[in-house]
């Protein structure tokens, strides 16, 4: 009763429209107000909980959180396993501000896929959390293990290779956060994370000032990840991939010296230019011959005066009405020229669009707290929302309409549903939209994820 109560007063208090007449049609009018009872937008919010139960990721990020919780337990209302569910799935329903949870944590949807009976957290509740026991370096450090671990975990027997690919990006800030800086190529105020990716699962999402280089850690990142994976497979297979701030040479030399392969841009100079110029010749006069776009591939074995040794360098001769265009790849693997930079080095191209959706989609940009630990802990937060998203589009979505959608897709077609609860002491009816025109794929879905 006591529950009933509180949500006639919730309700009460967010009647803002009336029984306002809004049109007519024929003889009827049409009325608004917002007397609909336990009617969510939601409806497939529990898929997430679901994928979260198979993988059992969010489980022990919360046993992190809990290790550096100290409120007082007897007063304790809201777990810290529930806080991350409300926030995780928050994200990757769309909420991006903690606001949001003011009004969503009444939504019988949200406090399902929370796993919880009642009211879920308010926003300075979450606030804590995240300037708190979740934003301070050692739990956020834990968390990003855990994320690497649970892609381990995810595999049945050992992989044969592994294609890391690394990438950093600009994630803009507009107040004054601690880190901050001034970035002249992106022209505005940022942080500069790297991202680490393998195919299109998500490993590393770490913050950075953009006062440092790009591959700023890079080299620290790989190890860990090289030396943890080939302590769980000692045959795996692991490639390095990224764009040209990702090739220097100490690094390489790494990866020579511990097998470990790599395919990185480079930029060009005059030097590559002139042992080059051949192939970049060839290329222009074949386009002044046909008048159309020339593409020619050549190698060479290049060393700077400061590397260690000549590596073997990919020359990519374009031409076109653009004039050259030229462009250099080093690389130690097997393979042509041609494929290596096609098949291989241009697959890096899917990173960034994974990247995109982290950022527009999932708000890992959404880093607006004054302390920097809490600004990392919340691009965590959007990198579990992404592990969720991505475990449902390659599980429960292969074969499907939906197998290569983006996360707003995935969002808007299979999360965001009209649905009806209706609650009695037994049980909790979630009655979706009879006009959903996915519930082929929808009950795909559920098959796949709940067991019986």
């Amino acid at each position: 009763m006591k529950d009933e109560f509180a949500m006639r007063k919730y309700n009460t208090q967010h009647q803002i429209i009336q029984g306002k007449t809004v049109k007519k049609i024929g003889r009827r009018n049409v009325k608004l107000d917002f007397n609909g009872g336990d009617v969510s937008s939601d409806g497939g919010m529990f898929l997430l909980t679901e994928v979260d139960k198979q993988i059992n990721l969010l489980p022990p990020v919360a046993e992190i959180i809990d290790r550096y919780d100290t409120r007082f337990e007897p007063m304790v209302l809201h777990s810290n396993l529930k806080l991350v569910r409300q926030r995780v799935n928050g994200i990757a329903a769309g909420y991006e501000d903690l606001n949001d949870h003011n009004e969503k944590r009444h939504d019988i949807n949200h406090q399902l896929a929370a796993e919880s009976d009642e009211a879920l957290a308010s926003s300075p509740t979450l606030c804590r959390l995240e300037n708190g026991r979740g934003g301070n370096r050692k739990a956020c450090l834990r968390i990003m293990e855990e994320i690497v671990e649970n892609f381990i975990q995810s595999f049945s027997s050992a992989p044969e290779e592994l294609t890391l690919d690394f990438d950093a990006t600009d994630d803009a800030v507009h107040g004054e956060q601690i880190g901050r800086f001034f970035h002249g190529h992106y022209d505005h105020y940022c942080f500069l994370p790297l991202y680490v990716f393998s195919g299109e699962r998500l490993l590393v999402s770490y913050l950075r000032p953009s006062s440092r280089g790009a591959a700023t850690h890079a080299w620290t990142v790989l190890k860990m990840l090289v030396k943890r994976f080939r302590r769980e497979w000692p045959d795996v297979r692991i490639i390095l991939r990224g764009d040209s701030d990702f090739s220097g040479w100490q690094m390489l030399s790494w990866c020579d010296d511990h097998g470990v392969g790599y395919i990185a841009g480079m930029a060009g100079n005059k030097r590559l230019h002139d042992i080059t110029s051949r192939t970049i010749r060839k290329a222009e006069k074949a386009y002044r011959r046909t008048g159309e776009k020339a593409k020619l591939y050549n190698e060479v074995y290049y060393a700077a005066k400061a590397w260690d040794r000549k590596r073997r360098t990919i020359v990519k001769a374009e031409h076109t009405s653009q004039g050259a265009n030229t462009r250099y790849v080093l690389s130690n693997l097997e393979g042509t020229p041609k494929y290596l930079y096609e098949q291989i080095y241009c697959a890096r191209g899917n990173m960034e669009n994974r990247i995109k959706e982290q950022q527009l989609y999932l708000f890992a940009g959404r880093t607006s707290c004054h302390e920097w630990w809490a600004n990392q802990f919340r691009l965590l937060l959007s990198s579990l929302a992404y592990t969720l998203i991505e475990h449902l589009r390659r599980t429960g979505l292969n074969g499907t309409r939906f197998a290569k959608a983006q996360a707003v897709t995935i969002r808007e077609k299979l999360i965001k549903i009209g649905a009806v609860i209706v609650r009695n002491t037994r049980s909790i009816y979630v009655h979706l939209s009879s006009t959903y025109p996915y519930k082929a794929v929808f009950n795909r879905i559920v098959e796949s994820l709940v067991p019986g």
